[in-house]
């Protein structure tokens, strides 16, 4: 008799309040035949506070790879394998994107337990713009490639979403505050439905600053919004294309000097082709 494969579960678990779990991911926990955890004795302890027994694997950055074999054979085995994280939900700045890569691949159903998420959670109590954000998980921890990424994201008009270290959460305002601008609206949000929940709103120079002077601030778990930058003025953006132009078509063709000027500076790259093909003209 065939045996049917399995589900591979992405669960959802809290990120603070074991009230927030929700009653599917508790069944789905339940069920399961084997639980792929980041950390076994964290996901442990969150088992028995629900009652709960269940074999545990663990599945982090160091051994993701080397683990799907095994997890695919026991799906394939007509077991469910439920995936979570230390907290909230797995794959966001969490393992799993392999092993969901794998079972997509080979024909295994991925099925989902949405709850909490530090990341919206974060947005959803900031009071800056959420219609349109961009989540870039974690900084690079050394200060010069931190420096560099915030850089890139300078003119992102879209809010921006941090996680962040508590050991690194003053130098990275202070780094944000540099490179984005220190007026520029922000939020950092730390231990989020925990019992020292706390939410600090200000400019990015003011909290660089407050960080430096609270030790309260960079304990615990932290998320760090930012609101997006200003639309510059027509004027601005024009001379600023002009100038990228004007660089490129030293070396360039019209239509790869168009193509560059449009992904660095955000104008469309038709508008790009026929300034630099102005630009060209004698």
């Amino acid at each position: 008799m065939e045996t049917s494969t399995g589900r591979l579960w992405i669960v959802a678990t809290p990120i603070g309040n074991l009230g927030d779990l929700a009653p599917r991911a508790r069944e789905v926990l339940a069920s399961a035949g084997v639980v792929a955890a980041e950390d076994t004795r964290r996901t442990g302890q969150l088992l028995a506070r629900l009652g709960l027994e269940r074999p545990l694997v663990s599945l982090h950055e160091h051994n993701e790879r080397r683990r799907i074999d095994s997890l695919l054979s026991r799906l394939h085995a007509g077991e469910d394998v439920a995936v979570v994280s230390d907290a909230g939900t797995p794959l966001v700045s969490d393992p799993g994107l392999l092993l969901v890569r794998a079972a997509n691949a080979a024909g295994v159903e991925v099925r989902t337990v949405p709850g909490p998420c530090a990341a919206i959670a974060a947005i959803s109590v900031a009071g800056l713009p959420t219609d349109r954000f961009v989540f870039e998980g974690f900084l690079p921890s050394r200060a010069a490639a931190r420096r560099a990424r915030l850089d890139g994201l300078r003119s992102e008009s879209r809010s921006l979403v941090f996680y962040e270290a508590p050991q690194r959460l003053a130098d990275s305002l202070d780094d944000m505050a540099g490179t984005l601008g220190e007026t520029r609206r922000a939020v950092v949000a730390r231990e989020l439905t925990k019992l020292h929940e706390s939410v600090y709103h200000g400019t990015l120079r003011e909290l660089a600053d407050r960080a430096r002077s609270d030790p309260d601030m960079s304990r615990g778990e932290i998320v760090v919004v930012v609101e997006g930058a200003s639309a510059p003025p027509a004027a601005t953006a024009a001379a600023e294309i002009d100038r990228v132009l004007r660089v490129l078509l030293k070396t360039l063709p019209p239509s790869q000097a168009a193509a560059i000027a449009a992904e660095l500076t955000g104008a469309g790259r038709n508008a790009c082709y026929a300034r630099a093909m102005s630009l060209r003209e004698p």
